[in-house]
């Protein structure tokens, strides 16, 4: 796109913010490199990033990007043999550290939210542990190279440390003595070019011996060198020239390991300034206030409450535009400094930002269009040099802008046709305006004739819109109306500033009847405009009154819920208490049979086992939900076979013969006689079985007489059963005094068989069980062995 256009958009300005929030100088390379693109699919790849970047400063702030630096000239010349400075090795470290925290901060958000661009970008950054732990291990955080960085350098320093503290104690002792002092000007040891000296007076120089190094400005103060220490000077110089040979030669190591890893380094930094430019982005993003445009390549474009960037937030009127749909240009009209230009830059710099990636400050669901250029003749260009007039000036841009604009294009004119003949000026404006349009370039225009009123009201395609002026303050509001044409206010002005009314309808007469015609079409939509605007905005606080009242019925709603958990809590709280009081209601029926057994000598009877069992129910919470028939319900029809519910049981069974206002009714191995009020149809026999006489659910095949037997036939009973009937036999069998009992369950699946072993080995009369061995029955039956 043309720098011009750019810079006439005030683009630059833009991209000086961005670079602003840019943690690195990678990232402001890539900021102020950044233009906009045509490309469709890579605008929306650039504002994904945008967005992931957004998303990921939102969700755990910014990247840790510290350390980061432009290492490119280092790694350079560390590749073409040079060797690297211990402040430059110290940015390669902390370069490459910093990748490597960035790698993993993005890697930790993308588990819980993906970020595929992003990710996609860091997984790339290579990571070279080795040389930044290499390069701290020599290096400090000043820069310089540590005693540790080799055995040799760390004794030349010890030495070095030890001579000059040797010096000082030498030069100390002289100081200190009275014969030396009065030739002292100062009782002091300093420096001159690496060697230890004292300040001697000038009057006592051939009464002390020693080399002169410096004298001071006066020269009444000699910087003497004692001959006692010249030798120890001359080590320490010689111990600091080994010392720098042995920096020398680490830098040298550290350099190579540097070069080794240039290429992976130099990759590295390239994906650091993309994510740091996408950070930038995001952070630029948050303090516009900007949100994210869907883009298309249809040239429409919809903004909503759009803002011009560069004016303050306090200051700036949004506006809102379409374009591209049922009309493919807008004329504005209005007064100066009504806000048209601003409008128009609005429109073009919201364009620009968004082919560059960046969020646009305007509301969700705004929409733009990737151009494949932007076109703009805005402001006064009067060239002295070139002696040009506005006219010509801009008369010169539109015609370059008609040369190069596609049917992609966006062209934006201010103050089209101005500087010169009104009619002439109307004339070309329509002329130009029909070309552009007839082309399919989008326009957007401001001018002041009135000519152009009419031909966007009689053009297909070309609407006419205004910047709104409030004639009571007779100052504009910025607001832009599409739809309505903006009118003359000189009248109003006019008679608001106090000019005598006869001038003012003097003036009246003299506007044609065509042009009073038009002025009062256009005060008449105004009208209407402002009619609906303040229904629009009626109709806006009913809806925000309407959402208030939501948000409270919505409050009200999660309190009731809230209530009603509690209440649901009590609920089963109580419940587990009535559960826990008939544990132990059934725990005493349990213990009552035992005594009973025990008493009795004998198998418990029928009628007996019966009211434990009543008693046993009547011990358990009746459920809400099922409630014994009201006393006048009329009677079920109960036939032989059915399946009924014995609500004083709580039990199911079927029905084996009906007798009066009795049933005899299988309650698995028991029959028992109820009255059919006390029952309820549970399921009707199929009308195939009606003939047939029903039998039990199940049975239990019993191997005993009226006495005690050895064995017990379980095959084809359940669990439930069986374990009921196993609890009775070793009763009886305990009783009985027999020392080993036979259980017989059969094969089969091995649930029966398993349920049975389990519950013997915790039954009180049970000492050991084990499988039938052969002739016994083998794995079908278990031989248990009563205590």
């Amino acid at each position: 796109m043309d720098d011009k256009i750019l810079h006439t958009l005030e683009y630059p300005k833009i991209i000086h913010k961005l670079v602003q929030h840019a943690a690195t100088p990678l990232g402001q390379v890539e900021a102020e490199r950044t233009v906009p693109s045509p490309d469709l699919e890579e605008v929306k790849t650039r504002l994904q990033m945008t967005d992931e970047a957004y998303k990921a400063d939102r969700l755990k702030g910014a990247a840790p990007f510290a350390g980061i630096a432009n290492i490119r000239p280092a790694l350079r010349r560390a590749v073409i043999g040079g060797t690297l400075s211990a402040h430059e090795l110290l940015d390669i470290a902390l370069t490459a550290r910093g990748g490597r925290r960035v790698k993993r901060h993005i890697g930790q958000i993308h588990e819980d939210d993906p970020l595929p661009l992003m990710q996609g970008i860091a997984e790339m950054i290579a990571e070279h542990k080795e040389l930044e732990d290499a390069i701290f291990a020599c290096i400090d955080e000043q820069g310089d190279v540590m005693d540790s960085a080799s055995p040799e350098l760390a004794a030349i320093r010890r030495e070095l440390r030890n001579g000059e503290s040797r010096i000082r104690e030498k030069l100390e002792q002289m100081i200190r003595s009275a014969s030396v002092q009065k030739m002292l000007q100062d009782a002091i040891i300093t420096l001159r070019g690496d060697r230890y000296v004292i300040p001697v007076k000038q009057e006592y120089r051939s009464h002390f011996g020693g080399i002169v190094h410096d004298q001071s400005g006066s020269g009444a103060t000699l910087f003497i060198e004692p001959e006692a220490v010249v030798a120890m000077n001359n080590r320490l110089r010689e111990l600091k020239a080994s010392e720098a040979r042995e920096i020398e030669k680490i830098l040298q190591r550290l350099t190579a390991l540097a070069a080794e890893a240039a290429k992976d380094l130099e990759l590295n930094l390239d994906l650091l300034g993309k994510l740091d430019f996408a950070y930038a982005k995001a952070r630029l993003a948050h303090e516009m206030r900007a949100t994210q445009p869907r883009m298309n390549d249809r040239g429409f474009l919809k903004l909503r409450r759009a803002r011009h960037p560069l004016i303050p937030s306090e200051q700036v009127v949004p506006v809102d535009v379409e374009l591209g749909n049922d009309y493919t240009a807008i004329i504005i009209t209005g007064p100066n400094t009504g806000g048209k230009t601003v409008t128009l830059k609005t429109i073009g710099l919201l364009s620009i930002m968004a082919m560059s990636g960046l969020f646009v400050p305007a509301e969700d669901g705004s929409q733009l269009c990737v151009f494949d250029a932007i076109y703009a003749d805005i402001g006064d260009e009067q060239s002295i040099e070139q002696n040009l007039s506005t006219f010509s000036s801009h008369l010169t841009n539109i015609i370059r802008i008609l040369k190069a604009m596609t049917p992609k294009s966006l062209v934006l004119l201010d103050e089209l046709g101005a500087g010169t003949d009104p009619a002439e000026g109307s004339a070309l404006a329509i002329a130009i305006l029909e070309h552009i349009h007839r082309q399919g370039s989008r326009i957007v225009a401001t001018t002041h004739y009135s000519e152009l009123k009419a031909y966007a009201y009689n053009r297909k395609g070309i609407i006419n819109a205004s910047m709104e002026f409030d004639v009571q303050t007779l100052s504009p509001t910025y607001r832009l109306l599409v739809g309505v044409p903006g009118r003359s206010n000189a009248f109003a002005i006019a008679e608001r500033l106090g000019l005598p009314r006869s001038i003012i309808e003097h003036a009246r007469g003299e506007v044609s009847d065509e042009d009073q015609l038009v002025n009062n079409m256009i005060a008449s939509l105004e009208e209407n405009r402002l009619g609906a605007e303040a229904e629009r905005q009626t109709a806006e606080a009913l809806r925000r009154e309407n959402e208030a009242l939501r948000a409270s019925l919505e409050a009200e709603r999660a309190k009731l819920e809230e209530q009603r958990e509690k209440l649901l809590q009590k609920a089963r709280d109580e419940a587990r208490q009535l559960v826990a009081k008939a544990k132990r209601e059934a725990e005493q029926i349990i213990s009552d049979l035992r005594k009973l057994a025990l008493e009795e000598g004998a198998s418990v009877k029928e009628h007996k086992l019966i009211e434990a069992k009543r008693r046993l129910d009547q011990a358990e919470p009746e459920p809400a939900g099922r409630k014994r028939p009201a006393p006048n319900a009329k009677p079920q029809r109960i036939e032989p076979g059915d399946e009924v519910m014995v609500y004083s049981l709580n039990q199911r069974g079927h029905v084996v013969e009906l007798s009066g206002e009795e049933a005899l009714v299988q309650l698995g191995i028991l029959k028992m006689k109820v009255q059919l009020s006390d029952l309820e149809l549970v399921k009707r026999q199929a009308a195939v079985n009606k003939t047939q006489q029903p039998t039990a659910a199940a049975s239990l095949k019993r191997t005993r007489d009226d006495r005690a037997s050895m064995e017990l036939d379980l095959r084809g009973s359940n669990l439930e059963e069986a374990l009921l009937e196993v609890d009775r036999f070793l009763d009886e069998s305990f009783l009985a005094g027999m020392g080993q009992v036979y259980i017989i369950h059969g094969k089969g699946t091995g649930i029966l068989r398993s349920g049975i072993q389990e519950f013997l080995r915790k039954h009180k009369h049970v000492k050991s069980f084990r499988l039938g061995q052969y002739g016994e029955g083998g794995a079908g039956v278990t031989v248990a062995e009563l205590k």
